[in-house]
This record gives C-alpha cells, structure tokens and sequence, in this order.
C-alpha cells in the first residue's frame, strides 16, 4: 500500500463517518431498524478503512482528519438537507476545520 492509497482510504473512512451520523437521524432510533442495521456496517466500514489507513499513516494525523472529514461533512449535509442553519460563523468554523484537515494533510 502507498502513501497515496492510504490517504484515499482515510478520505473514504471519512465519507463514510458523514454517511453514518446521517444514518444515526435517520434511523430515528429504534424506528427503523433496517436503516439502524444499514449504518452500523457503514460504521464498521469506516472503522475498516481507516484501520488500514492507520498501517501508514501517523495515528494523530489520520484521526483528526478522519473525524475533520466527518464533522464537516455532516454539518453541511445538515445545512443542505436538514436546514441546520448555515450562519456565516458556522461556515467559517467548518471552514477552519477544513484548514486544519490541510494542514495535516500537506505540512511537516
């Protein structure tokens, strides 16, 4: 496995942590059963995939950005779909999340 794949690993564990929480309110607690089952795999795929992504990338890094990938993700997918507000503050915390995410990603 490459650097390169590693990161795109994370990036997917990440995406999949948005699709989990998603789920989460979906799922409407114990509702819906079906859709509960249907997060808890995307969660364990998530887990898998950023367990892979753990063999070479540093754990602090790779946490962080995995659940910087998440929080953001989530939070628009909220603004987007849910009409969670998307006041200029909330966009410029997730803003600087996303600058944080970068950081790790491209700086020593």
């Amino acid at each position: 496995m490459t650097p390169t794949s590693s990161w795109l690993m994370l990036v997917a564990a990440g995406l999949l942590e948005v699709v989990f929480a998603l789920g989460l309110k979906s799922a409407n607690g114990l509702q819906r059963p079906w859709i509960l089952a249907g997060t808890l795999l995307v969660l364990a795929a998530s887990l898998a995939l950023l367990n892979l992504a753990l063999r070479h990338l540093p754990v602090g890094t790779a946490y962080a950005v995995w659940t910087g990938i998440g929080a953001v993700g989530t939070a628009l997918m909220g603004v987007l779909w849910m009409g969670d507000s998307a006041s200029i503050g909330r966009l410029a915390c997730m803003g600087l999340i996303v600058g944080g995410v970068m950081g790790l990603r491209w700086l020593p």
